[in-house]
């Protein structure tokens, strides 16, 4: 099995993220103008997960807030945020993906900014800065998700909150290419899922010559437990589906899950 310190695991997620970005898919297509124009006007349609929109009750307010968009390049979350009315910061580790937040932002005359980096690292933030943190699903490309809540909580300013989108630990049980394959879905790995130990020594040497971005399946107690060791509350929490070419277990399950917390005290 490879071990983490036999290869730059930020590096090799930076250069796969890149490609994925200009090969384009769901995760890196930017919004479209229309989209922006209603969050101008206070229609915001924002999404972590595949399919489901946060409530409107969660985006009130949004306007003048200093917002972190982490993890979360691509195009959609940070520029959305930013035209309604949201100062906005972008940091991702892929400079493809933060390009297209740039893109959406000029070619609709946003105010945003971006930084390049890896959630592993955010010791350039100081503590106290923002009032929202919005991380779509990216955790998963961490091995130590416990150390990114303690971070969020030590960014965020008294009553602030994170909003955290991440994969449902279910869904690390399942090849789901296998699953796709047979037509059928067949426990195969233990949780908490890795990469780098949970698969054989070919299916390893494969993803990183194809240059696919390494995954890490966090379980429910450093999801969730995380944070409220971290000292969030959590005020709410969502599931969304896929779509069944995705995975077989989206017919069984959902996949992805949203939580909303908030730093109640320092």
């Amino acid at each position: 099995m490879c071990r983490m310190t036999e290869f730059d695991l930020n590096e090799h997620n930076r250069q796969a993220w890149d490609e994925e970005s200009i090969e384009g898919s769901e995760w890196c297509t930017p919004v479209g103008k229309d989209v922006i124009e209603k969050a101008r006007r206070g229609l915001i349609e924002l999404k972590l997960t595949p399919n489901r929109y946060l409530p409107a009750s969660w985006l009130e307010n949004i306007s003048g807030k200093e917002v972190l968009c982490l993890g979360s390049g691509g195009g959609q979350q940070a520029p959305i945020l930013a035209a309604a009315g949201a100062n906005v910061v972008s940091f991702d580790i892929s400079r493809e993906q933060l390009q297209k937040d740039l893109f959406v932002g000029n070619r609709d005359g946003l105010k945003l900014a971006t930084i390049r980096g890896g959630m592993n690292d955010l010791s350039q933030f100081n503590d106290d800065t923002f009032d929202l943190i919005v991380n779509a699903v990216s955790n998963i490309f961490v091995p130590d998700v416990r150390a990114v809540w303690k971070e969020c909580y030590r960014m965020l300013k008294t009553g602030g909150e994170l909003w955290a989108a991440f994969m449902n630990p279910s869904f690390f049980l399942f090849d789901h290419k296998i699953a796709a394959e047979k037509g059928e879905i067949k426990v195969e790995y233990k949780l908490p899922y890795s990469d780098l130990t949970s698969l054989d020594k070919e299916k390893l040497q494969n993803i990183l010559n194809d240059r696919v971005p390494v995954i890490f399946g966090h379980t429910l107690e450093e999801q969730l437990g995380g944070q409220t060791e971290a000292g969030f509350s959590i005020t709410g929490l969502l599931e969304d589906d896929w779509s069944d070419e995705a995975t077989p277990l989206n017919k069984y399950s959902t996949t992805t899950i949203v939580t909303r917390a908030s730093k109640t005290s320092r």
